[in-house]
């Protein structure tokens, strides 16, 4: 049934991480909660809460078409689409199979763009809503083992900008979340990925250092996303991009003054 007393929000990949704190916060802020991943068992307790919960898979057509029929037909409006939902593919470009790569942008690209189109009749029928993109600090630069997943970034990037100014004519925003390191499961599926791929190959010592990176950081709490986006959506007009999390400022501010040159410098440091 209808709760047309509340505000309606979609989000994908709420079984964890961000996703999954971004539904449960979007409840708490008064919210009609939508929430869709592939591991449905993993959202039992959004479901106790009130989150109406779905199965989603993002790469598969019919499953996004019917998470958008069910979000109409219960509640006949779409106010928010948070697209949470992706994963890093990791890897030395020479050594992931394309197949994987297609794979990733289909999650973390198509897989938004086909939301978007399915919502957005909703959204322009009621001359409003909000359109959240989950981006990364890794959208505007690139580290070594990642180019697949920032390839998929920084195309998400230059799409967000091209949706926020098409439809902007009919009351609807669109919003990048671009966050540093954050706590997840992301960084241990990135690694496992990187070393079932080219960890013991040419690139190994590279996987090998990229491991020992990622061990002695510790990301920043999902919470700080969400508290990025209820700012957006409080906002009266919203800016185009926040960021936030581990060391997402200093970054990004350094990747917009520094050279190219200079900036891979930095990075490689990291990886001695």
């Amino acid at each position: 049934m209808s709760r047309p007393d509340k505000p309606v929000a979609l989000v994908t990949g709420a079984s964890s991480g961000m996703g999954k704190d971004i539904a449960s916060r979007l409840m708490r802020e008064g919210y009609d909660v939508y929430a869709g991943a592939r591991r449905m068992d993993r959202m039992a307790d959004l479901e106790k809460t009130g989150a109406r919960t779905f199965a989603l898979d993002v790469t598969l057509d019919q499953s996004m078409a019917d998470a958008i029929g069910l979000v109409q037909a219960q509640s006949g409006r779409l106010d928010v689409l948070v697209n949470a939902a992706g994963y890093g593919q990791y890897g030395a470009l020479e050594d992931v199979p394309i197949d994987e790569g297609r794979h990733q942008f289909e999650t973390n690209l198509f897989g938004i763009a086909r939301l978007v189109q399915l919502s957005l009749p909703m959204m322009r029928a009621q001359r409003s809503g909000r359109i959240i993109n989950i981006s990364s600090i890794g959208g505007k630069f690139a580290l070594p083992l990642g180019g697949w997943y920032h390839a998929s970034k920084f195309a998400l990037e230059g799409y967000s900008d091209a949706l926020r100014n098409e439809v902007r004519q009919f009351g609807v925003d669109v919003v990048v979340i671009e966050p540093g390191g954050i706590a997840s499961e992301w960084e241990g599926i990135a690694a496992k990925e990187a070393d079932r791929l080219s960890g013991r190959g040419a690139y190994g010592d590279m996987v090998a250092k990229f491991r020992k990176l990622q061990s002695g950081q510790k990301g920043a709490p999902p919470s700080v996303v969400s508290d990025l986006i209820v700012r957006a959506l409080k906002a009266r007009d919203p800016a185009p991009r926040y960021s936030g999390g581990l060391m997402a400022r200093p970054l990004l501010f350094l990747r917009r003054h520094l050279s190219d040159r200079l900036f891979d410098r930095l990075v490689m440091m990291s990886f001695r």
